[in-house]
């Protein structure tokens, strides 16, 4: 769920940002930092974004002052004025959902995490993606240009094809930053990403801003990643890694009201279609296909009660082998669901009725004797769901009393 956000920073400057909400419980909250010149539109910001939200954890992107929807100027933009547009993002944040205990920065947006994390004290972890070990290593964008915007104070420079306003204010506060310091006065978790064929910021930073951190620390590699994260599956891959490495940093949860044992409760989200179940202290997501107009973060209903009778099948046989010590190493079931025409009953009225048909095809893997595989064959259809489809359970619906 995705919600648009503004706020001001220290200089009264209008910043604007996107929300990246979980359709379930909020496990935590966590301050996104674009790339240098990116936007929170950026291929990186955008696709991480969207699978912290998906593993729990709200995450917010906003661009820096003078890029994207935010108001100022770029010129008057510089290192120390990003770090400061973070401590104000993380500011709004605080008055809203909670304040930010993950600050994740991609390239130079990592640096100024680095050097934010110590003006928000609800930080607890901080995480770098193709980060440079010095913010001055961004001049090697600029190339023999840095030399113009020293001479004229101000320049319009080319970085990576497009026109930007640098001013020498820039130049000067990126140089001369003491990230080593920074980095052994930390405090708090670091984890570095980094890919090794990285063309813009070389793996070697990865190693010095490992090196100058104290524990706890953790590297990741991006194998097969490029510096803007513009392929789906590394982001993907990136965002998994993050949202499991932070899981001991998180604010402890709430008591919440979690639906008793053998309770299940379903609630809708935003969404057109995803829904949040609810099962004891268990949560995910169902949703539909994007071609059914749904947002596919979850198995759809058909899904579920295939995987009931799956699930339960697999246990039923696997109990039973054990119990009689059969051979049995492994069990597989593959299920379908079909609505089929009857081709052995008449039809009372027009047409012909249809049966609902499961399919389940399942494998057994192991040194069993054709004995042991009939056996197990018929267990199958004894597994309780399979009995509870079976006895055509009478459905009771009530509604209930909103206040409760």
């Amino acid at each position: 769920m995705r919600r648009d956000v503004d706020f001001t920073n220290a200089s009264g400057t209008r910043l604007a940002g996107r929300l990246e909400l979980p359709a379930g419980p909020m496990r935590g909250v966590a301050l996104f930092a674009h790339c240098f010149t990116c936007t929170a539109q950026s291929h990186g910001a955008r696709r991480i974004s969207i699978a912290l939200a998906e593993h729990g954890i709200a995450t917010m992107t906003f661009d820096f002052t003078g890029l994207g929807k935010s108001q100022g100027a770029f010129a008057d933009s510089h290192f120390a004025a990003n770090v400061s547009d973070l401590v104000a993002a993380a500011a709004h944040l605080r008055e809203t959902i909670g304040a930010p205990s993950v600050l994740i920065g991609h390239s130079l947006g990592g640096a100024a995490v680095i050097a934010a994390a110590g003006d928000i004290p609800e930080c607890k972890a901080v995480v770098t993606i193709g980060a440079p070990y010095d913010p001055a290593h961004v001049l090697h964008q600029l190339g023999d240009q840095v030399a113009r915007v020293r001479a004229e104070g101000q320049a319009e420079v080319t970085i990576g094809g497009r026109p930007f306003e640098v001013s020498s204010a820039f130049l000067d506060a990126v140089e001369g930053q003491d990230q080593a310091g920074r980095l052994a006065r930390l405090k708090r978790a670091l984890l570095v990403l980094h890919a090794p064929t990285d063309a813009t910021v070389g793996i070697e930073n990865a190693a010095q801003i490992f090196g100058a951190a104290k524990h706890p620390k953790s590297f990741v590699s991006l194998d097969g990643a490029d510096h803007l994260l513009t392929q789906a599956a590394p982001a993907a891959y990136a965002a998994a890694m993050i949202s499991a490495w932070v899981e001991p940093y998180l604010p402890a949860a709430a008591p919440s009201d979690v639906p008793a044992e053998g309770h299940v409760r379903v609630t809708t989200t935003d969404a057109k279609f995803t829904t949040l179940v609810q099962s004891g202290t268990h949560s995910f997501l169902a949703d539909e296909p994007l071609k059914l107009g749904g947002s596919d973060l979850g198995p759809t209903p058909y899904d579920l009660l295939l995987s009931a009778l799956g699930t339960c099948t697999a246990m039923t046989i696997k109990l039973v082998a054990d119990r009689e010590a059969m051979p049995l190493t492994g069990v597989s079931v593959e299920l379908t669901h079909d609505r089929c025409h009857s081709e052995d009953c008449q039809s009372e009225g027009e047409g012909r009725p249809k049966i609902e048909v499961l399919s389940r095809a399942i494998t057994l893997s192991g040194d069993l004797t054709e004995a042991q595989r009939t056996r197990l064959r018929a267990i199958a259809d004894k597994c309780p769901v399979h009995r509870t489809l079976e006895a055509h359970p009478v459905i009771r619906t009530t509604l209930a009393d909103p206040a409760d």
